[in-house]
């Protein structure tokens, strides 16, 4: 196996696919022990990166037009022997490309041309593959064990002052202290992947007669999704959307017992720190980029078209794969979570219906 001395980790975005890339430096660190390890990073996501303890250096840089001679200079100058692209565009490899490092490894299926700019291209046996798995490929490639009680470390954040504004947030907004909190997600990149507003009201209003107490979040104030949840709710919840940054959006998800969101970044933060999740999927495969690990639930509908991984519902009835999806199933499978049982919803329904 070569020996490294300065890596370049190339995985700008998005937030979800940053989270799930993790384990990989932990990987690389234990595989090349003295290595610097530097990762770069759009600088909207760095903060996910903050204090991760096998990283050396974390590069935020800007991908504009305006920023691209700063991100050209940056990655020259520290001069790599490897640079690792997990993006798998040209962009990314153009970058890896430009970093003058002699190694320079992706993904052999990776998109715009981007394994022109390789030197070594790690093949994908199982197109099925989970993207946790998909990335520690590159370093089982490298000669990393990618197994093990410590192959898969999720380091993110811990924030004393994130989670101190979290707290006065929460009690600004009615949370009382020692809550038991439940966040919903109903925003999601593609409008494919949002399951309905109304929907997530009539699961946010159940699970508030139970005496739950529900966060909307959303990284907008002004998140359509989102609004229209509260908007539809005829109980109120604990409104925090576009009040929190990533630090404090991790401190509030380490404070609920449950996240009940479409197929999304916070939903793979959510599943790094441990916390239950119950994921709504529609378009996208939760094969290939579900909640990892035990303890999750995915709801799906078995339609022939889904999963169709497309920004564009073809089918005629629109978003069958989500509206199939009833709130009585997620309220169900939540309740579950929460271990509350049916005896005792049957007595809570009878008391506020």
């Amino acid at each position: 196996m070569s020996t490294y001395k300065n890596i370049l980790l190339i995985k700008p975005s998005s937030l979800g696919d940053i989270v799930q890339a993790l384990p990989i430096a932990a990987a690389l660190r234990r595989a090349f022990p003295g290595a610097s390890l530097t990762w770069l990073v759009k600088r909207q996501w760095a903060d996910v990166l903050q204090d991760n303890p096998h990283l050396d250096r974390v590069l935020p840089l800007e991908f504009s037009i305006a920023g691209w001679p700063a991100a050209v200079q940056a990655v020259r100058r520290p001069r790599f022997d490897l640079a690792v692209d997990l993006q798998g565009l040209f962009r990314s490899a153009f970058l890896g490309w430009l970093s003058g490092a002699p190694v320079r490894i992706g993904f052999a299926n990776g998109r715009e041309g981007s394994p022109w700019f390789y030197t070594r291209r790690v093949s994908v046996p199982d197109a099925k593959l989970h993207a946790v798995d998909r990335y520690l490929l590159v370093a089982h490639t490298l000669g990393a064990a990618i197994h093990g009680p410590d192959s898969l470390q999720f380091p993110l954040p811990h924030d004393v002052d994130a989670e101190a504004r979290i707290n006065r947030l929460l009690s600004s907004e009615g949370g009382s202290p020692g809550a038991s909190l439940v966040a919903l997600n109903p925003g999601a990149r593609w409008a494919t992947k949002q399951w309905a507003p109304n929907a997530f009201a009539a699961v946010a209003d159940r699970l508030q007669d139970q005496g739950f107490r529900i966060v909307v979040m959303a990284d907008r104030a002004d998140d359509a999704p989102g609004n229209g949840v509260v908007h539809a709710m005829r109980t109120r919840p604990i409104n925090l959307m576009g009040k929190t940054s990533i630090k404090e959006l991790i401190a509030l998800l380490r404070r609920v017992r449950l996240l009940i969101t479409n197929d999304s970044g916070p939903m793979h933060l959510a599943a790094a720190l441990g916390i239950p999740v119950l994921a709504l999927f529609g378009p996208t495969d939760p094969v290939r980029t579900g909640p990892y690990a035990p303890g999750h639930v995915v709801l799906r509908s078995d339609i022939p078209c889904s999963p169709c991984l497309s920004r564009r519902c073809n089918n005629p009835t629109r978003l069958e794969c989500l509206t199939t999806i009833t709130p009585t199933q997620v309220i169900r499978q939540a309740l579950t979570i929460l271990h509350v049982s049916p005896e005792e919803e049957l007595c809570q329904s009878t008391r506020n219906y």
